[in-house]
């Protein structure tokens, strides 16, 4: 079919990548000249692994384009998704002007009939919305039919989950419509539930305040683990062999970060809270979540005394492995905590550091490699799980640190093979292994 994706961000360019992909003939729009002109070279703006290859791949078949131009994306469209941002507002609801913008253009600008599918994360009633301001700005009153199509995409991982999805929902309130956004996805072979509108964005909040949940309680495990010598490693494994509870995102550590998490759960309260439900649970989480940050600058100062004057080497500044996203970063609280209490901090992230630079204090020096962070420094934090740091020889902490120091936010190194070193190893919800107590050393 010949699609349209309003707005190349995250959601847009892989929705528009992977459909090209399977056969369709995209058209992204973006308003970002330099951005279009970039992606039609096969560049992507954004990391995300497979995400360029498979665009150069289409672009070169001819099956995907890029342009500013509404009116050339629109000539022979079936089907347009929306995918622009829906950021947070300072009282913690979605603003949607970015996408009543972009249902306001679509009504002054398409010619004939279509269908509409959100693939952004919008408020419960927000589908209803878009199609009523399309037929208000609409010149020719033609039939649109309106679908939702919430994503489920992790990123770091975005192609790979478009390809291998638990499932794809479908929310509409016209069969035709749904049946033809199930005849566009049948290609990935992923399971497909069909619902109404209003179910449909409703899912989609829950889904991510569900995974939310997990890990505040996870963490929230990990601080009872610690008062009473357990490890919260064994007690995530034990719970997540149970089928009820599973074993994804128990993994305890500083929190959840990112583009989704943070700004979904906020806007469920607020969504909650205007339909007078006081959503105590979620607010709980969210508590959690912020809180649990600063225990590493707490574990800092108890492994290292006064941090005022010392070096501290931050590991990984991207809120997770595989992006270069630093939305909703720990690193972003825990480098301004630091910068507050006078260190001096060297950084490192093999993706991520021209967009840290955009958030993290000044004064922050960067390096080029995981050695050139260590060498010398008091103390490192381990803020990212990047495979990079995850299989760094141990060896190398007691080698290049002036004091082997480790504060390992993502419990990445197993206790069994840090006992080998003599590395000071403080992780989370797991005891702190004391190198003035080892007898093992690579010295």
């Amino acid at each position: 079919m010949r699609i349209a994706v309003i707005g190349a961000g995250y959601v847009g360019l892989v929705t528009g990548v992977c459909l090209a992909e399977i056969g369709h003939r995209v058209t992204c729009i973006d308003v970002d000249r330099e951005k279009v002109a970039m992606m039609t070279k096969g560049y992507s703006p954004i990391y995300e692994p497979g995400l360029e290859e498979m665009m150069r791949r289409n672009l070169q078949k001819g099956r995907l384009n890029f342009t500013t131009s509404y009116h050339e994306a629109f000539k022979e469209v079936e089907v347009i998704y929306l995918a622009v941002g829906t950021p947070q507002l300072p009282d913690g609801t979605a603003d949607l002007q970015y996408i009543e913008q972009a249902a306001s253009t679509i009504g002054t600008s398409l010619q004939k009939e279509c269908i509409v599918v959100t693939k952004s994360t919008v408020p419960v009633g927000t589908n209803v919305r878009i199609k009523a301001l399309i037929e208000e700005k609409s010149m020719h009153k033609m039939k649109i039919d309106i679908v939702s199509n919430p994503e489920f995409l992790r990123e770091g991982s975005a192609v790979y989950d478009t390809f291998h999805g638990d499932r794809i929902v479908i929310g509409s309130e016209n069969q035709e419509a749904a049946e033809v956004l199930e005849r566009i996805n049948q290609p990935f072979h992923i399971p497909i539930y069909h619902t109404d509108l209003n179910s449909a964005e409703m899912i989609k909040y829950a889904s991510n305040a569900f995974l939310a949940t997990k890990i505040s309680f996870i963490n929230e495990i990990s601080a009872i683990c610690e008062k009473v010598g357990a490890n919260v490693d064994d007690v995530a494994c034990g719970m997540g062999k149970d089928r009820r509870i599973g074993e994804q995102f128990l993994k305890a550590g500083i929190g959840y970060g990112g583009s989704c998490f943070p700004k979904d759960t906020n806007a469920l309260v607020q969504l909650a809270g205007n339909n007078q439900h006081n959503f105590k649970l979620l607010q709980s989480v969210i508590e959690v979540n912020h809180s649990q940050q600063m225990k590493l600058i707490e574990k800092t100062q108890e492994a290292v005394g006064e941090i005022q004057g010392k070096k501290v080497a931050l590991l990984g500044l991207a809120f997770k492995p595989n992006t270069d996203d630093m939305r909703e970063a720990a690193s972003i609280p825990i480098a301004h905590a630091l910068k507050e209490r006078g260190a001096e901090i060297v950084a490192y992230d093999p993706i991520a550091i021209q967009n840290a630079k955009q958030h993290l204090p000044p004064g922050i020096r960067y390096e080029e490699s995981l050695i050139n962070a260590l060498a010398g420094a008091d103390v490192a934090l381990i803020l990212t799980e990047w495979n990079e740091i995850k299989k760094l020889d141990l060896s190398h902490y007691v080698k290049w640190m002036a004091s082997p120091i480790v504060i390992d936010g993502r419990n990445c190194y197993p206790l069994d093979e840090i006992k080998k070193y003599s590395i000071h190893y403080v992780s989370i919800g797991r005891p702190t292994i004391n190198r003035k107590c080892l007898s093992v050393s690579v010295h």
